[in-house]
């Protein structure tokens, strides 16, 4: 029989990061639909004349209202980097302590390769989560700035045409439509083993990643949380200490 362990509740994900995660999500999805539409358009047979359906026109309509609010939420979702808490900051993006180093090698043991079976205790993502999103913020930047450089041959917004530099640079249209496609494929992939992850982990690891993307909130044995932050929470994430030290003050 395992014996049990006192877990407790650490709030890890803000309001603002949860609703960039499922506002972008929403928003891909729309984005990779319309432009599987876009690159290969069914053919309805239909009475009805064309000028009246019109369907391509709300697909493509459907696109770029999307466009623009993923890259409202990516901008957004910067800024937080540089004011959210410890768990949505830059610096998580970008190993460089020894530590993370260490991390990440655990990982692979036990969350890829499947070499252990000793449970990966982690706040916010481990190391290899944070670089594969921030290689998918990067290749998002790729989509916006080759989607406005595409959009902007059939628009004279001001933001399109901020883009026209990007197609001379890929020497024609054709080949970075090609390339924003591909992307595309790049980002279903990426979803598909997201998903994926999130139940194992959720399973192996048990820290409740599936629902804490919606409630903000993840569990971790008190030993494990100790390690990580040398600080003891009670089970409402609050820390002990702080809040006596707080009250002795007053």
């Amino acid at each position: 029989m395992r014996p049990t362990r006192e877990y407790i509740r650490v709030y890890v994900w803000e309001l603002p990061v949860r609703l960039f995660h499922w506002i972008n999500a929403l928003s891909i999805l729309a984005l990779a639909v319309t432009g599987y539409l876009i690159a290969h358009p069914p053919a309805f047979m239909s009475q009805q004349d064309a000028s009246m359906g019109y369907w391509f026109a709300k697909v493509r309509f459907t696109h770029f209202v999307a466009a623009y609010i993923f890259l409202f939420v990516m901008i957004m979702r910067l800024y937080w980097a540089f004011v959210g808490n410890k768990f949505a900051r830059w610096n998580n993006f970008i190993p460089y302590k020894p530590a993370q180093f260490k991390e990440m090698l655990d990982v692979l043991k036990i969350e890829i390769l499947a070499f252990s079976k000793k449970p990966l205790h982690t706040l916010g993502h481990n190391v290899i989560a944070y670089i594969s999103y921030a290689v998918m913020f990067f290749l998002g930047l790729f989509q916006i700035v080759s989607g406005f450089a595409i959009y902007a041959q059939m628009s004279s917004a001001w933001l399109p045409q901020q883009f026209t530099w990007v197609i001379p640079l890929f020497g024609n249209e054709l080949t970075l439509l090609n390339l924003h496609y591909a992307v595309m494929w790049l980002f279903a992939l990426f979803t598909v083993v997201h998903i994926y992850l999130v139940f194992f982990t959720d399973y192996i690891d048990g820290h409740g990643d599936a629902s804490s993307i919606i409630g903000g909130w993840k569990f971790l044995d008190r030993h494990s949380h100790a390690v990580q932050t040398g600080e003891g929470f009670n089970a409402l994430g609050h820390n002990p200490a702080k809040t006596s030290k707080a009250r002795s003050h007053n």
